[in-house]
């Protein structure tokens, strides 16, 4: 699988040939295989049911229903969350532990499912090459970086996934998170009020949000520019999405309940 990866990588970069959805999901299924065997991944049943029902919710009816959406929780307080090519979400304990109510996770979920429906995670990726995407992807997850790990991400060649999403990547995740949250019913505020709890950290100097700042550029304007949207929308509607759940804090409960997670082993290069 790692070759005929970076042969699609290869072809991509040099000739901008198009990545078919099933090379995508080729491509996720690599980087999620390397990624779970360096990041303590959650694997209580109850955990995995919650946000695997939430995310579908979401994800399934996006245009690109024709994946099969897999999403996990990472057990580390590092505010951040990922998605992969093919479908594939991560988010960290340190998000769900800060959402006070289940339409702020929702947001962050829709916001990441939106970097997949705008394939931005395979444009990002397609510069990797195959190479030690596991490592490099650790890095970012967590903001932990042993040297093995770090000089293993420099040797990728540059680590496009340490690169910042570019403000018109974040402009189109914001527009198709806002969309998506609505379509399943589910209030979009949760997205403004978290992007403004995470600005409140981060100008507090809190470094558990710093992993999210370096990977997702987050400004006052990008949170303006959602509210403007649900401003668009009639208030009478907006007030019938739902914004919290019994589900969701019992959820959030036992993810508060985990043991605080390893750190991640360093990914054999």
């Amino acid at each position: 699988m790692k070759r005929s990866y970076v042969l699609i990588a290869l072809c991509a970069a040099a000739v901008g040939c198009a990545v078919s959805t099933q090379q995508e999901v080729q491509m996720g299924q690599q980087y999620s295989t390397q990624l779970n065997s360096t990041l303590p991944v959650v694997t209580d049943p109850a955990i995995q049911s919650y946000i695997n029902q939430l995310g579908d919710s979401i994800a399934k009816l996006t245009g690109r229903a024709d994946l099969d959406w897999k999403f996990f929780v990472v057990n580390t307080d590092v505010v951040n969350a990922f998605a992969l090519p093919g479908g594939y979400i991560y988010v960290n304990r340190g998000v769900i532990e800060r959402a006070t109510a289940m339409d702020e996770l929702a947001g962050v979920m829709g916001h990441e499912i939106g970097h997949v429906v705008k394939r931005h995670s395979v444009k990002q990726m397609q510069t990797q090459q195959g190479a030690n995407v596991g490592i490099a992807l650790t890095c970012v997850l967590t903001h932990v970086c042993d040297s093995q790990a770090s000089q293993a991400a420099i040797q990728v060649g540059g680590a496009a996934v340490f690169a910042k999403f570019s403000r018109q990547d974040e402009k189109e995740a914001d527009e198709e998170g806002f969309k998506n949250v609505i379509r399943a019913g589910i209030s979009p505020n949760g997205l403004v009020s978290f992007f403004q709890k995470l600005m409140s950290l981060e100008k507090g100097g809190g470094s558990a949000v710093d992993a999210w700042f370096s990977d997702h550029p987050l400004t006052e304007d990008r949170i303006a520019d959602i509210q403007k949207l649900i401003d668009s929308k009639d208030p009478a509607m907006l007030r019938t999405l739902t914004q919290d759940s019994p589900a969701f804090h019992q959820f959030k409960d036992r993810v508060h309940a985990l043991p605080p997670g390893p750190k991640p082993k360093a990914a054999t290069p």
